[in-house]
C-alpha cells in the first residue's frame, strides 16, 4: 500500500474504528467490513470477501458477501457466494445463497444453490440457473440466461403486496 510496511498497514487497520474496516482473512485475501455504525450510498465492488454489519443503499458486487444480523442492504447484489442473516431489499444473483433464520429478503433470487433456514423470510421469486455468476469473470452475472422481466410485473408486485412467498424452482 504505497510503500508502507505490513506492520504499519496492520496498525492503521486497527485504528479505523468506524467506517469500512479491513482485516486479513487468509493468506493474500482481505475481507472488507462495513461497520454497524456506517451507512453507505453508492456502488460497492469488492475483489475479496465483503461483510456488511451496517447499511448499504446501492449495488454490491463481490465474490463472497455476508449480510450480518441487523445489517440492511437496499439494492442489487451480485456474488459467487452469499450468506444473509440481515435484511435485503433487491435482487440477488449468486451461485450459492444461504438464508439464515434471521434473514428478511424482499426481492428475487437467481441462484444455482439456495438454502433457507427455518424462520427465514423471503418475499419474491426464486429461480435456479446453472451458472448465475460466471466465476471466470468474477463480478459479472451471466445475463444471457436471465429473463429481463423475471421478478417484475403485475404478478411479482401482487405477491409483494399480499405477502405471498412465490417460491418457484425452474
Amino acid at each position: 500500500m504505497f510503500g508502507k510496511s505490513e506492520g504499519h498497514v496492520a496498525e492503521e487497520d486497527r485504528h479505523v474504528g468506524s467506517g469500512a474496516q479491513r482485516s486479513t482473512a487468509t493468506q493474500g485475501e482481505t475481507t472488507s467490513t462495513i461497520s454497524s455504525d456506517v451507512s453507505i450510498v453508492g456502488k460497492i465492488v469488492g475483489h475479496g470477501p465483503v461483510m456488511i454489519f451496517g447499511r448499504v443503499k446501492g449495488e454490491l458486487q463481490a465474490p463472497t458477501v455476508v449480510v450480518a444480523e441487523g445489517a440492511e442492504v437496499e439494492g442489487d447484489i451480485v456474488a459467487e457466494e452469499m450468506t444473509i442473516s440481515g435484511r435485503v431489499e433487491g435482487s440477488i444473483r449468486a451461485n450459492r445463497v444461504k438464508l439464515n433464520s434471521t434473514a428478511v429478503i424482499n426481492g428475487d433470487i437467481f441462484h444455482r444453490s439456495l438454502v433457507m433456514d427455518e424462520n427465514a423470510q423471503f418475499v419474491g421469486t426464486s429461480r435456479r440457473l446453472e451458472d448465475v455468476v460466471n466465476t471466470s469473470s468474477r463480478h459479472q452475472p451471466q445475463n444471457a440466461s436471465l429473463d429481463a422481466n423475471a421478478g417484475t410485473g403485475p404478478s411479482a408486485k401482487h405477491r409483494q403486496k399480499t405477502g405471498q412467498a412465490g417460491l418457484r424452482g425452474e
